[in-house]
């Protein structure tokens, strides 16, 4: 079974920047998208990125609310994902987490693949 394990998160004040990974267990990610997502107290899951497989047409996405200050990328040898967050801000605030889909072109509302690990926790706050 595909699960994923997340990393890299913490404290940081506004206009900060934390690099956060997960990683796949048992699963060759190569021919599948990578999405990530992220949970604010008392709010729904929000995907925000998703980068695409091998042998995909699918361009790398990110939500309204990221673009411009998120990265995505991924390293297939390693059966990773990365997600460079920069300039953050306190409504940034949330437990990361990746997954695993078809199409990036879903990556809002899925269906999604595998387990999450328990997240990455970001929290922006002076």
């Amino acid at each position: 079974q595909l699960q994923f394990v997340e990393s890299g998160g913490g404290l940081v004040q506004p206009g900060g920047s934390l690099r956060l990974s997960c990683t796949a267990s048992n699963f060759t990610l190569d021919y599948y998208s990578i999405v990530w997502l992220r949970q604010a107290p008392g709010k729904e899951r929000e995907g925000i990125s998703c980068i695409h497989g091998k042998k995909s047409d699918d361009s790398i996405l990110y939500s309204d609310s990221v673009k411009g200050r998120f990265t995505i990328s991924r390293d297939d040898a390693k059966s990773a994902g990365y997600l460079e967050l920069n300039d953050l801000k306190p409504e940034d605030t949330g437990t990361y987490f990746c997954l695993t889909l078809k199409y990036c072109s879903g990556y809002k509302e899925g269906p999604y693949f595998g387990s999450r690990g328990q997240g990455a926790q970001v929290t922006v706050s002076l």
